[in-house]
């Protein structure tokens, strides 16, 4: 389970480093594998060249994730899934603080791990979509330098201001069911406040302005 994790690690940091582009340009493709695609091709290029975050400066990767990628999550479902049955015993005001946490999560965690991408690649499959769909999986392929293929499926949704990933798939496993078991076990001890708290202290471990 270790291994899958840390797997989960990297490839998310792909992931994010895929989307990291302005809003404006998400709008000018209408299907959700064009719009992934077009992102990837101009991002990694960036990225790449961007010798600030090779050398390790995560509080740019930070920035970078925060003003560029949040945009186009759907941060509320990503947290409603990863809590799953649980979510329905949240207050409003406790639903709201879970998916601030979750992000902040998130975008902590990989931000940190996206000083390390180097020379991945994509390679896209088929995606399968009839006209009227809001919900669609598309799916790719890491490519990296003797090892085998890894898949990666994102799941999208359709909104009024375009299309939204609200799940990934990375080698069969979800990133949102992957936190589900450790936010059941929370919840059941200490209750939706226990999470929200559980959260708290791990983004303040987690953040990179700590003394």
């Amino acid at each position: 389970m270790k291994k899958i994790f840390n797997l989960l690690n990297v490839l998310w940091t792909l992931f994010f480093s895929l989307l990291m582009i302005a809003p404006s340009a998400f709008a000018q493709e209408d299907s959700p594998d064009a719009m992934i695609k077009s992102v990837t091709e101009e991002v990694l290029s960036i990225v790449r060249q961007d010798k600030d975050i090779q050398s390790g400066n995560t509080q740019k990767a930070i920035n970078l994730v925060e003003t560029k990628v949040l945009p186009h999550f759907n941060f509320q479902r990503m947290t409603s899934l990863a809590v799953g049955r649980d979510w329905n015993k949240a207050n409003a005001e406790q639903k709201k603080r879970l998916t601030e946490e979750f992000k902040t999560l998130l975008v902590r965690t990989y931000s940190n791990a996206l000083t390390g991408y180097r020379n991945q690649t994509v390679r896209y499959r088929p995606t399968r979509m009839q006209a009227g769909d809001t919900e669609v999986v598309v799916k790719s392929e890491i490519l990296q330098p003797g090892n085998k293929p890894i898949q990666l499926q994102y799941s999208v949704e359709r909104q009024n201001e375009g299309w939204k990933v609200y799940d990934v798939v990375v080698a069969g496993v979800s990133l949102v069911s992957n936190y589900r078991s450790t936010f059941n076990q929370e919840v059941s001890a200490n209750g939706i406040d226990g999470l929200i708290k559980m959260l708290v202290d791990k983004n303040q471990q987690n953040n990179p302005n700590k003394q």
